[in-house]
């Protein structure tokens, strides 16, 4: 018989991680608490830890830049085939 799996929020995960990370309860209790493994409990613990350096360090926001920069390069495009076809549709 196939196993179905529960898909969790974010926030749930985050919340199960954060318990992981106080260390007030062990991941054995833990999975038997939300019914979630040992193994995926300390996958998310170990996400959020890496995640949390880098708001600490700043690469999140040199990630955003990058991504503007590339909308940024987008806009460009669709702006000059617009005017491209404006032009094109005058004439």
């Amino acid at each position: 018989m196939a196993r179905i799996y529960k898909k969790r929020s974010g926030s749930v995960k985050a919340k199960i991680a954060l318990e992981a990370i106080k260390e007030k309860k062990t991941l054995t209790e833990l999975s038997q608490e939300y019914g979630v493994a040992v193994a995926q409990i300390s996958t998310w613990k170990k996400q959020l830890e890496d995640e949390c350096n880098k708001i600490f360090e700043g690469t999140q926001k040199k990630d955003q830049q990058g991504e503007i920069d590339r909308l940024h390069r987008v806009l460009g495009q669709i702006t000059a085939e617009r005017n491209f076809l404006e032009r094109a549709l005058n004439h």
